[in-house]
């Protein structure tokens, strides 16, 4: 298979609102247009899409139809299909021998070849694999570790010391250390042969779990299965139509991140294309990628990186003209990102939406309408409701704002060790995402905010995110977020917390003032405090917690 659509055919699968159903997908005429049902997905998985059981088994296809292609680089290295291939057999062949088929493997490292080897080896030996983030102190990592419970911690020699000590507490004894030893790529490369040794997982198997945040505050694992996985490229690659075997890659995601698992592992992996894996978001380095490897698609993230993009002096003068497609998830983009981006590089910014939990949920399509600020329509075989917040069983209609629940099968099934959080979260069929939003006429999905950052003054519920939205458009911001804080008259008041554009000025007194002009005075800020740059947690999110001072 060559390119991933039949280019002729192409307007099968342009979204248009309303969409088509599918009886009128089936015929031979021109499609007619039949009415939108809102949060419930008209659009089927794309037929010409290739079905495997598992990642796994198109990892294997890839390497066998493409070996001497770059399957993945960072900064100035790179491993083509044929070695990457060999690398996981021989990495997958030593765990196996470790005991951990049909258990599990944590990956504790920075992000990049040999992570990606890492988690490909660990999901190749039957085993499901739990990338941790190695910046987190021992207090955040042991728990995580002991509820994970490996076989086996693979990290780096960056890190080996620490996650050996903290594996240690966590009572883990086997830590293989990525790039010493016969764990180096090019002995790990050399070693393997061309067919993976022991037999490929199956659909149900576990794959992968996600950390996450927990309503108590302890962290909670995701668990996924191969099956979720291939629903999650259906789903993607139905509504994001990327080519195979020609796209050049960049993720700047870390990898403990859903985000950027899937889109330096599963992704490319099953596009045959090529993946360049950088180990931070710096924007000179970014930029200069875009240029050098001629980057065809950017897998960007949270608004925050492309609003650094922006903001850096070598942005306009970089050759973009290769870049096709930008993505952007794991925080709200604003209407003026999404405008701006796409006038001065030619590349749109798409919106989608997912969580640990599941992705994707709803994406902007890359061949049809894009509504800048939403996050698009719902994606193929999954059903959405928003429904009210104090029950979450009164459906509402088109407009009204509620928390989003759903069904999907790229969606775990609940939280590992934590049955009163899966309970809270898992109920009578359908997800509570704990997300606010609602429905436009065309069945485009707007996301107000997160239940749990609403803030509540004066009895009056205030969403961060129409803070945000409106103090990011004004010139002199760079970034901008609104969090709730303790008052003793009111419950909560909302404290405003700015990063200004590089040689910028403007004063307290203005901000209120642009503030008092567009919002009703309970929505106001009334205290706002000045960064040089917002707090950020390991994904690249604005930090509301530090921001609010609970960390």
């Amino acid at each position: 298979m060559g390119t991933f659509m039949d280019r002729q055919a192409i307007g099968l699968y342009t979204l248009r609102p309303p969409m088509l159903n599918s009886a009128q997908r089936q015929g031979t005429g021109e499609a007619k247009m039949t009415e939108v049902a809102i949060g419930r997905a008209t659009l089927p998985y794309n037929p010409r899409i290739p079905h495997y059981p598992t990642v796994m088994h198109a990892f294997v296809a890839a390497a066998k139809a493409a070996p001497d292609r770059i399957a993945l680089q960072s900064l100035d290295q790179e491993l083509i299909y044929r070695h990457y291939h060999r690398a996981v057999a021989t990495l997958s062949d030593r765990l196996v021998s470790l005991g951990v088929r049909g258990g599990r493997v944590a990956t504790a490292m920075t992000s990049g070849i040999e992570n990606t080897v890492a988690l490909m080896s660990g999901m190749a030996a039957g085993a499901q694999v739990a990338p941790l983030n190695p910046m987190y102190t021992e207090h955040e990592l042991v728990p995580m570790m002991q509820d994970a419970d490996p076989a086996v911690v693979l990290t780096d020699r960056a890190f080996a010391d620490k996650i050996r000590d903290i594996a240690a507490k966590a009572g883990i004894q086997q830590v293989l250390v990525m790039g010493e030893g016969e764990e180096a790529i090019d002995r790990l490369a050399s070693d393997g042969g061309d067919s993976l040794v022991h037999p490929l997982p199956d659909p149900d198997d576990p794959s992968c779990m996600f950390f996450t945040g927990g309503t108590t505050g302890v962290p909670k694992a995701a668990d996924h299965v191969h099956r979720d996985m291939m629903a999650y490229l259906y789903a993607t690659l139905t509504l994001w139509q990327l080519d195979f075997d020609t796209e050049r890659m960049l993720n700047v995601a870390p990898q403990f991140h859903v985000w950027g698992f899937v889109k330096s592992t599963i992704t490319p992996a099953f596009l045959r294309g090529s993946v360049d894996i950088l180990p931070a978001f710096k924007p000179d380095i970014v930029l200069s990628e875009f240029e050098q490897k001629g980057i065809t698609v950017f897998f960007g993230g949270p608004a925050a990186m492309y609003v650094g993009l922006r903001a850096h002096p070598d942005y306009k003068g970089t050759d973009l003209s290769q870049l096709r497609y930008c993505f952007a998830g794991g925080s709200a983009c604003a209407v003026e990102l999404v405008e701006g981006w796409e006038a001065e590089t030619g590349a749109p910014l798409i919106e989608g939406w997912g969580m640990s939990e599941g992705a994707p949920i709803n994406l902007n399509p890359t061949h049809g309408p894009r509504k800048a600020g939403s996050c698009g329509p719902t994606c193929p075989e999954t059903v959405i409701d928003i429904v009210d917040v104090d029950t979450g069983s009164k459906v509402l209609g088109v407009g009204e704002r509620g928390e989003i629940r759903l069904q999907g099968p790229q969606f775990s099934r609940r939280y590992r060790n934590r049955p009163d959080e899966t309970a809270i979260a898992f109920r009578d069929g359908w997800f509570y995402t704990g997300d606010i939003g609602y429905f436009d006429e065309d069945g485009y999905i707007w996301l107000v905010d997160r239940k749990k950052e609403m803030i509540l003054v004066g009895g009056y519920n205030v969403y961060p995110r129409e803070i945000d939205e409106l103090v990011s458009a004004h010139p002199a911001v760079m970034e901008a977020a609104a969090v709730g804080v303790p008052d003793d008259f009111r419950g909560e008041t909302v404290k405003l917390c700015v990063a200004l554009n590089p040689g910028a000025s403007v004063s307290e007194g203005d901000l209120a003032a642009y503030c008092e002009e567009h919002l009703v005075k309970y929505k106001r800020p009334t205290v706002i405090e000045f960064f040089d740059a917002l707090p950020k947690t390991g994904p690249g999110k604005i930090d509301k917690l530090s921001l609010k001072g609970l960390r």
